[in-house]
């Protein structure tokens, strides 16, 4: 079975970006179905790609989703910072449903 890696693009300094993974780290990522595991990447860092800073500089906080076994990461929809963490779990449920297929 694969491991689904919920990767946030974040910035040190941006309250969005800090706020939703303080909410995250406090979600049981575990309990999902499929569960999965958060990597938080700073898109300052100097080991975060060119073409990655680019693409998110100006929009992070940004989640994409990846499955273990694939290259391939999905970008989902940005949530809302009105959510609670009850909201949260439901709508990463929600969006782990029709993003993330078990072959």
């Amino acid at each position: 079975m694969s491991t689904v890696f919920l990767i946030l693009y974040s910035r040190a300094g941006c309250c969005l970006c800090e706020g939703l993974e303080e909410r995250l780290r406090n979600l049981p990522l575990q309990n999902l179905n499929p569960p999965i595991e958060l990597r938080v990447i700073d898109i300052d860092a100097f080991e975060t790609s060119k073409e990655v800073r680019a693409r998110y500089d100006l929009q992070v906080p940004v989640m994409l989703l990846r499955r273990s076994d694939q290259d391939k990461m999905v970008e989902i929809p940005r949530a809302s910072p009105r959510l609670n963490s009850e909201g949260l779990f439901k709508w990463l449920q929600k969006v782990l449903s029709k993003t993330v297929r078990s072959d």
